[in-house]
């Protein structure tokens, strides 16, 4: 019982942790940040900050070319 628990909470954070690694690896950051998603209500404001507000290093990089 408590094994086919496990296995559906971990399923569950594959699907969460996934498209966020996702998502930080095309925005230029270390996939390894997507962690900060099991953080309660901390981590997720961390995510959407550092999304929102920080200059993504993929598209610091395209624009340092085109100059």
């Amino acid at each position: 019982m408590m094994f086919e628990e496990f296995i559906q909470v971990f399923i569950i954070g594959l699907l969460i942790f996934l498209p966020v690694s996702l998502t930080y690896k095309k925005a230029g950051f270390h996939p390894a940040w997507a962690a900060l998603v099991f953080l309660p209500v901390f981590g997720l404001l961390l995510i959407f900050m550092q999304l929102a507000l920080v200059p993504w290093p993929s598209l610091r990089d395209k624009t340092d070319n085109l100059s």
